[in-house]
């Protein structure tokens, strides 16, 4: 069986939290998976193996996933993880096990997926699973979720002006942000950016039709980059690849093969209504 890697909404109750559910499946051979930065964390639970808690990334991490493994990734929004026992500051570009992190309530969940004998079983204890570690922490931070909205991609703003607009300084967005999204505002914010030129991509948009700037270039601008050179630099930082490797060679359309449409549909939801239709 090929490899396969498909995506879906999370339920209504987790959507302000968690922007997408994913299955991944790996055929008769190893796959080498390319992680990348999204600015929230992860959950990858394999079914019948460990779960892990993959931090918010500061550049690509590759794993080698071995053949015959399905794995079911919670994929959080910035700031939209459940309460977790350490600073989020100290998972940045870390993958933890999931055991260190909620014990044996961990250990329970990984025997119920295991149990489960279907994805869509295992999916729904995963999210019951979340909702009742939500229930049990303390409240998101309002101020914080109203600034990560802010930085979404799309529209130029400076991080000195998200601190104002929700009433904090610099350095109290900046101290906030770490705790809770594990980041800084501004390396949030360039990771946004380069979401949204995936999302484009992903989406095959056409350009919005600014005069001399077109094709890549123009989707390059559309995101918030000054021009396809900022890009391409930037790709490389985040990614290891340049547009054209990391799209399997359709710098205007990604030709990976896999769906991401439900990781993505957030950052196309504010693309021509400003950063207000992205429920961060």
């Amino acid at each position: 069986m090929a490899d396969t890697y498909r995506e879906r909404a999370p339920s209504a109750a987790l959507a302000g939290v968690v922007r997408t559910i994913w299955v991944q499946y790996v055929g008769d051979a190893p796959a080498v998976h390319r992680h990348l930065p999204t600015g929230g964390v992860e959950i990858h639970v394999a079914v019948g193996g460990p779960a892990r808690l993959l931090g918010p990334l500061t550049g690509h991490r590759l794993e080698v996933i071995p053949p015959g493994t399905t794995i079911l990734g919670v994929r959080f929004r910035p700031g939209g993880a459940p309460p977790l026992p350490m600073p989020f500051e100290e998972l940045v570009d870390q993958s933890v096990p999931l055991v260190e992190v909620w014990g044996d309530l961990a250990e329970r969940l990984l025997d119920d997926v295991a149990a489960s004998g279907a994805v869509d079983r295992g999916i729904a204890l995963l999210e019951a699973f979340l909702l009742q570690r939500f229930r049990v922490g303390r409240a998101a931070d309002p101020l914080l979720r109203a600034a990560v909205e802010a930085l979404m991609p799309w529209r130029p703003v400076e991080v000195g002006a998200v601190a104002a607009d929700v009433g904090l300084s610099e350095s109290q967005l900046r101290r906030r942000s770490l705790s809770v999204v594990g980041l800084s505002p501004k390396v949030l914010q360039r990771t946004l950016r380069f979401q949204g030129f995936l999302a484009l991509a992903q989406a095959g948009a056409t350009p919005s039709g600014r005069v001399g700037v077109d094709g890549i270039a123009g989707l390059a601008v559309d995101a918030g980059y000054a021009d396809q050179a900022h890009l391409s630099r930037e790709c490389f930082r985040l990614t290891g690849q340049t547009p054209r490797e990391l799209l399997h060679g359709d710098v205007e359309r990604c030709a990976c093969g896999h769906d991401h449409s439900a990781s993505y549909r957030p950052f196309l939801a504010g693309r021509f209504g400003g950063v207000r239709a992205v429920d961060a």
